[in-house]
């Protein structure tokens, strides 16, 4: 039961993703992977943390760990984002598979963690 007796399904909140923290084992080496496929500026060194910032405002943290599970990201980009994205994600050679019924594309990033680029939110239900 939620604290106010709500479902979230009934209220709007006005709360946004700040950072995520993510496990690597060279944080600036995933950093900068991101940021040049997203083509958004180089990371910037918050130590402990290598952040990569999102147009949103949003980051994603990279930190130095020796042991991790692969995490998931999803990213949103505008139709025209994602033509240049998916063109850079194709330069670069590494393996990438589709979504099955919409624009959006699925990879890993140099410590295998899944990224995915798509054009539409998913439905959230």
């Amino acid at each position: 039961m939620w604290r106010d007796g709500l479902s979230p399904r009934l209220t709007c909140m006005s709360i946004e993703l700040s950072h995520i923290v993510i496990p690597a084992r060279s944080k600036w080496a995933s950093a900068t992977f991101l940021a040049s496929i997203l083509d958004v500026p180089t990371a910037t060194d918050r130590e402990p943390f290598v952040s990569v910032k999102l147009s949103n405002g949003a980051a994603v943290d990279y930190v130095d760990a020796e042991r991790f599970d692969p995490h998931h990201c999803a990213f949103l980009a505008s139709e025209a984002d994602f033509d240049a994205t998916y063109a850079r994600i194709r330069s670069t050679g590494i393996m990438y598979h589709h979504l099955r019924g919409g624009r959006g594309v699925y990879f890993d990033d140099p410590d295998g963690h899944h990224i995915e680029i798509i054009t539409r939110p998913h439905d959230i239900r």
